[in-house]
């Protein structure tokens, strides 16, 4: 009697970790059966010295109490440390380097070779398996991935719909790279009047209203083009020009005494803060929360010389260092994702192309990310780091001064290769701010670590 008892215990125990593990790792569906809503909020040239929950002077109450909601990353990385191979990475789960047309550089929007250069057609998209599984997908924002030939935009690429520009920036307040038109509803260029930042809030606003009203699950990706620099026109010059360009009403609430390029920026910061909160706001109003995950990050780390700081990180965006790749990351989904939780685990945006797979079981693909679901959704997971390797390549950009750079991360150890320099070793976990190089006293493992570059 007591065997069979015993058999029972464990065939029941079976069965409910069984079921546990298969709406983990495959089966995100809500008990109706409908699979979540997901919005991605993707800002830009946004350092970790530029949230305040990471420590930033810069007050962000919204996405700091879009933190406690949630999940907070402490080793979160970008894809790369540059805008083009950055969401290269995070739409194909791949690392840029292998894209077909070598994207490990800003695409530049007036470069005639650049035009010729983008996303190809069979580079596929995390966006293609959502629309399997039945999901509508909008674009609202920056695309970056391509802007000459229609065959790179976003609608080849996954998207049902697309609001916002193909380049690498705008004027905010124009809505034009310099004096040329970049803003497009889908494939037809667009006028839009008013203030970038509020420009894409309002539309993501309509967009939700109009996805929820559809029996459908939707992804909405919401990429920002603050708090990067405007691209301005000088009339005198008859050139395009990087400049700072925040909205008064978002000056006038810092504090006049900050560094002005410092102030201009966290301005902008503000300003993207308060629209996340809108967007949080009209999902909360529709009663659609605990069906939604909303992710926020950033593409790379803050670019200094023009306001951004990924402080106490060394490095900055373009570089390979802890600054120019280690970015904010939060989630939030109520009932799903336990607030109030902050993880060590080390993570990388090319993760969500396997976690959006998994979350609604679709075919899985080759990438060169894990699937976070299972990290997202059980609390057990943070008990252990999972070791394990990550590699950028940036590619040089004679335009903008850039040079090769190689980075390769593999448990705690941190191989960074500076273009025309030694490559440098590092122990994250006991040096995160990369003040020690060890590469003299460990040449194997600088060895092996290269080698998992080439």
């Amino acid at each position: 009697m007591t065997a069979i008892t015993s058999k029972k215990t464990w065939f029941a125990a079976y069965l409910l970790v069984a079921g546990l593990f298969a709406v983990t790792e495959t089966d995100a569906a809500e008990p109706s059966g409908r699979l979540p809503n997901i919005v991605m909020i993707f800002s830009d040239d946004q350092g970790m010295n530029d949230v305040g929950c990471y420590g930033s002077e810069i007050r962000t109450p919204v996405l700091d109490q879009f933190a406690e909601q949630g999940l907070r990353f402490t080793q979160f990385y970008a894809a790369s440390s540059i805008c083009t191979p950055s969401r290269y990475g995070l739409f194909t789960g791949r690392y840029a380097h292998r894209s077909a047309d070598q994207l490990t550089g800003a695409l530049m929007f007036l470069s005639p070779e650049d035009a010729r250069r983008g996303i190809r057609s069979h580079e596929t998209t995390y966006m293609h398996h959502l629309r399997d599984r039945g999901y509508q997908t909008s674009l609202i924002g920056k695309w970056h991935l391509g802007h000459g030939d229609k065959s790179f935009w976003p609608t080849r690429h996954g998207f049902q719909t697309f609001f916002g520009h193909t380049g690498g920036c705008v004027d905010f307040f124009t809505l034009q790279y310099g004096n040329r038109p970049d803003w497009y509803r889908n494939e037809t260029l667009e006028t839009v009047s008013g203030y970038a930042t509020d420009v894409i809030t309002e539309e993501a606003i309509r967009e939700i209203k109009r996805l929820h009203q559809d029996a459908k699950p939707f992804y909405l990706h919401l990429s920002y083009n603050a708090p990067h620099f405007g691209k301005a026109w000088d009339s005198i010059a008859k050139s395009t020009q990087n400049v700072m360009q925040p909205k008064p009403d978002d000056l006038n609430q810092i504090n006049e005494d900050l560094d002005p390029l410092r102030r201009a920026f966290a301005a902008k910061v503000v300003g993207l803060d308060q629209s996340v909160g809108r967007v949080l706001q009209e999902i909360d109003a529709l009663g659609i929360a605990d069906q939604t995950l909303v992710v926020f990050m950033t593409d790379h780390g803050g670019d200094p010389d023009y306001g951004g700081s990924n402080l106490p990180y060394r490095g900055e965006k373009a570089t390979l260092y802890e600054g120019g790749i280690r970015v904010p990351c939060m989630v939030r989904w109520p009932g799903r994702v336990r607030a109030g939780r902050i993880t060590d685990q080390v993570a990388c945006a090319v993760d969500w192309y396997a976690t959006l797979l998994d979350l609604c079981g679709g075919k899985k693909s080759a990438s060169d990310g894990r699937s976070l679901l299972p990290l997202l959704t059980d609390d057990a997971r943070d008990q252990s780091t999972v070791s394990r390797t990550l590699v950028w390549k940036t590619g040089a950009h004679h335009e903008l001064g850039r040079k090769d750079w190689i980075a390769v991360r593999r448990g705690d150890w941190k191989l960074v290769n500076p273009p025309g320099a030694a490559a440098e070793l590092y122990h994250i976990g006991e040096d995160p701010y990369e003040t020690e190089d060890l590469s003299a006293a460990k040449p194997d493992l600088v060895h092996d670590l290269l080698q998992l570059a080439r």
